[in-house]
């Protein structure tokens, strides 16, 4: 099944929104590909938006920029809302037990892998990386 449907998890994302330098391995990728994920990647990145800003990592000027940001973005990704059919797979990966948020995020990229094919699961998390090749993602990470 070819495809353009890339998948991002959290960091990934907040590296594109935050104009993070590690996003340079994976940014050329995304052209041109149209962009899924869970709608825990909002709140995820709402989260950590707010955190940086409290944690003045941000300034108020970047936060606003970065939540209309977000907020704009969340019109352009083909997002998958949290559902007993991601809660309930009983599917894990064979080597690692993820915490429960990349647990959410790697069920909801293997449902659309399986629904529509993905391109690529693009994350900055080693240890998501690695249970996604578990669970057959075609991953592009910048922490292999």
């Amino acid at each position: 099944m070819t495809t353009d449907l890339v998948y991002l998890d959290t960091s990934a994302y907040l590296a594109v929104l935050l104009m993070d330098p590690r996003r340079n391995a994976f940014y050329d990728f995304l052209n041109k590909k149209s962009l899924c994920s869970s709608v825990l990647l909002v709140i995820e990145a709402e989260r950590n938006l707010v955190r940086f800003s409290r944690e003045k990592i941000l300034s108020d000027e970047e936060y606003r920029r970065a939540m209309d940001c977000l907020e704009k973005d969340g019109e352009h990704f083909l997002l998958k809302e949290l559902s007993l059919d991601i809660c309930l797979t009983g599917i894990f990966p064979p080597v690692r037990i993820p915490k429960s948020s990349d647990l959410v995020h790697l069920r909801t990229a293997r449902w659309f892998h399986e629904n529509q094919g993905l391109a690529g699961f693009v994350t900055l998390d080693r240890d998501q990386a690695f249970c996604a090749r578990d669970f057959g993602l075609p991953v592009l990470s910048t922490d292999q």
